[in-house]
């Protein structure tokens, strides 16, 4: 009686993410933990993306077992560049032609949902059309959104910003240049807005028809149809944004917490395979090094540092006489050697007091050394997360997308210091940089962030609480199931 109990309880839930490592490995996460506890998850995504995901699954995990991998090819599109299958293959220009080639997922996807039949399906917002296949099916569907609250509210409902028209002359609807100051529907003090020099990075491919569907419809679908929201957030982060939301969107908003990737594993090398001997030498250079003096600087790949900025940004680190771990890889697309972009004799003049590591490093594995007393970063949810998980006070250089809006946050809550930039153009000197990074790791005026990091690792990195958040999650799912709402 017991087993059959159990099997009724165990759900079938399908995760339909978006073709972006920012989006694959959230819905990654989220799919461990539901699998952990008990529910079988079919993962829909392409061929290639699997094979780099696959190694996120730690053969020990005893939900490996219950998390099918459901390979759909993406079909052919003249102007996609072979083999690219995710966001991280292509030049940022290139992408709307990637978003063409996933609309041609419609028709696999809706084949295995009608064989499948599964009790849920939790989807991303690139995926416009599922909500109408899943109405059709009456198989309900979340929409899980990656990214924070306080974006989310910062839009709005899809009526006052996503399903804008350039025709539209509505005194309600909303234009980016609108967007320089808090919206109106935050009913309490808040800092969040972009900055003029920040449009461009924003919401230049935002409205892109290269895909055939802009980003606002796309958005706009995904929260009008889908019967609720999952968001990784929690209330001990985001209480006051959390309530706003749902209100907001008129919809029930669940969040998940946070989804922190688990701790690394003592087992380097079945982990980390033909990098070990990389991680071995880095591992060497931060022994070397005094509790909590190093900053690490990693800005992701998808968004390119020009020259100068490259320039300003090495020189800071010279000026701040901090050592430093710093990657800096080839932007997607790019052919610069980004060594060749760094000021001369740069490389030789830091030698002792530096690391420059120009492929892939092991984030979770540096954050977690205890020489690391600092993380220069672009803003991005995953690496806010990752970074908080073990205490890392924050130096914010927003570069893309959310980010910006997730730095307006950090420094609100006290989370994080952004680097001073000039109001016009976004640029940034040598000395702002310095002077944050000295801030933020040495200074006396920078122990609230030291001691807000501290705090925060009792949330971010708390297993418990966050496991807790997916159980709720859990406990809704089972109690609206397709069984018992159609």
């Amino acid at each position: 009686m017991a087993s059959h109990n159990q099997d009724q309880d165990q759900l079938h839930i399908v995760m339909v993410p978006w073709l972006a490592f920012g989006h694959l490995n959230p819905f990654l996460e989220l799919s461990v933990s539901l699998a952990n506890m008990g529910h079988h998850i079919s993962f829909i995504t392409t061929p290639r993306n699997i094979q780099r995901l696959l190694p996120n699954l730690s053969p020990n995990l005893h939900s490996s077992s219950r998390i099918s991998f459901v390979s759909l090819p993406l079909p052919k599109d003249e102007n996609l560049r072979d083999q690219a299958e995710s966001t991280i293959d292509l030049p940022s220009e290139e992408v709307p032609y990637l978003k063409r080639a996933y609309d041609g997922l419609e028709g696999p996807v809706s084949s295995f949902l009608e064989t499948s039949k599964p009790d849920w399906i939790i989807h991303d917002f690139a995926p416009y059309w599922l909500p109408a296949i899943a109405s059709r099916l009456n198989i309900p569907c979340c929409f899980f959104t990656i990214f924070n609250a306080s974006v989310n509210c910062f839009f709005g409902p899809p009526s006052v910003f996503w399903e804008s028209g350039e025709n539209d002359t509505s005194s309600e609807k909303k234009k980016p240049m609108d967007l320089t100051v808090p919206p109106s529907w935050i009913p309490f003090p808040s800092n969040l807005a972009f900055r003029s020099y920040e449009f461009g990075k924003v919401f230049g491919t935002v409205e892109i028809k290269l895909s055939g569907v802009t980003d606002g419809h796309r958005i706009s679908s995904a929260i009008n149809g889908c019967e609720i929201m999952a968001i990784r957030s929690c209330l001990e982060v985001e209480s006051e944004f959390l309530a706003l939301l749902g209100n907001l969107f008129k919809k029930q908003v669940i969040p998940v917490g946070l989804l922190p990737p688990p701790p690394p594993s003592p087992d380097m090398i079945n982990e980390l395979g033909d990098t070990h001997e990389e991680w071995v030498q880095m591992r060497k250079w931060l022994d070397k090094q005094e509790q909590g003096s190093v900053v690490y600087i990693a800005l992701g790949t998808e968004a390119a540092l020009s020259q100068l900025e490259i320039t300003e940004l090495a020189l800071g680190l010279e000026l701040s006489k901090l050592p430093f771990f710093w990657v800096l890889r080839k932007p997607t697309g790019s052919t610069e050697d980004p060594l060749n972009m760094l000021p001369v004799g740069f490389v030789e003049r830091s030698r002792e007091n530096g690391f420059m590591c120009m492929s892939w490093a092991p984030q979770m594995r540096i954050l977690q050394h205890p020489a690391i007393g600092g993380f220069l970063n672009h803003c991005g949810w995953s690496s806010v997360i990752e970074a908080l998980g073990f205490g890392c006070p924050l130096i914010l250089l927003p570069m893309v997308n959310d980010q910006p809006l997730n730095a307006r946050t950090m420094v609100w809550k006290e989370m994080g210091l952004e680097i001073e930039r000039n109001e016009e153009d976004g640029s940034f000197s040598r000395e702002s940089v310095a002077k944050s990074l000295r801030s933020v790791m040495v200074n006396a005026d920078g122990e609230k962030y030291r001691c807000k990091a501290r705090e925060l690792k009792q949330v971010f990195g708390n297993e418990l609480l966050n496991d807790g958040y997916v159980e709720k999650f859990c406990h809704y799912l089972k109690e609206h199931k397709r069984s018992q709402i159609g």
